[in-house]
């Protein structure tokens, strides 16, 4: 059975762009996801021990959100 759409020109090919982005992003991960090193919890709960979590050390980040989105002005 063969069904026929009714779109345009132009929604079709918003439509290709969008699936060719996701494509391209998912792509671009690929690389820097094989980077990274797999760590077990036994060898995470070691490392925080060490150095602690990220949730120890609130205090010493800085919010930089606002920074980014108002292009360098706070």
């Amino acid at each position: 059975m063969t069904f026929f759409y009714n779109i345009d020109k132009q929604t079709l090919k918003e439509l290709i762009k969008e699936s060719i982005r996701e494509v391209l992003q998912e792509e671009q991960w690929l690389p820097k996801t094989t980077l990274i090193p797999y760590v077990d919890d036994e060898e995470q709960n070691e490392i925080d021990r060490q150095c602690g979590t990220p949730t120890d050390n609130e205090e010493e980040f800085i919010d930089m959100t606002d920074w980014v989105k108002n292009g360098n002005k706070l």
